[in-house]
């Protein structure tokens, strides 16, 4: 598992003004914010993906380098990993994407709720490099339910799950439920709250990037 704030970068910066409710309140500022840590997690999971040799001609001469081998598929949970996908877009500006409707859905007694997925579109993910983002991860089960769906689409060579905040339960429930993908998180948050909600974490990312919700 990668975490971002673990050694201290620029990355912290994004993060605070992720959290700070006063900040917060400027909303293209926290959209744009989302995109940023998307680009770094993107850098960061560069390192790991295959590369080609090539050589590449200049003005005066060749070049020799290592290019991607393929690029990967961005799997996006909407809404509130728009921003979050679209700083990913900006490294694998040739990626294919695929979009997935999830939810929290009725709540089962006080303490447990359902995941709901009405919604799901993606290429051919056989033999790709899958990264599925998501900002929040907090309990993990919408990450795992997503997953399962998405294999229906090919079984991906690699997979790599990418969160801006993420909960130590949510990371331990993925770690054990899905051993097979890596984790690429910005910070990891003290705990869930008895709603399942990151604390401190920094609030709604979906209201906060597009409006509260009905």
């Amino acid at each position: 598992m990668f975490v971002l704030t673990q050694q201290a970068s620029i990355a912290n910066h994004f993060l605070a003004e992720l959290r700070d409710v006063n900040i917060q309140q400027d909303r293209m500022r926290f959209r744009r914010n989302l995109e940023r840590v998307g680009e770094l997690l993107a850098y960061e999971i560069s390192k790991s993906l295959p590369y080609r040799p090539a050589s590449v001609t200049t003005p005066l001469g060749k070049s020799d380098t290592r290019l991607l081998r393929q690029s990967p598929v961005l799997a996006t949970i909407l809404r509130a990993s728009l921003p979050f996908h679209q700083g990913f877009l900006h490294f694998f500006d040739h990626a294919d994407s695929a979009f997935i409707g999830a939810y929290r859905g009725h709540h089962i007694g006080d303490d447990d709720f359902e995941v709901e997925m009405d919604y799901i579109t993606a290429p051919d993910l056989h033999e790709r490099t899958l990264i599925l983002m998501d900002p929040m991860l907090a309990t993990g089960r919408s990450i795992e339910k997503v997953y399962h769906a998405l294999l229906r689409f090919g079984i991906p060579a690699q997979t790599h799950i990418a969160a801006v905040i993420a909960s130590p339960e949510g990371v331990g429930y993925l770690q054990k439920r899905m051993p097979e993908c890596r984790l690429w998180v910005g910070a990891i948050d003290e705990k869930l709250d008895p709603h399942y909600y990151i604390v401190p974490g920094l609030g709604d990312a979906g209201d906060l990037s597009f409006g509260a919700k009905l």
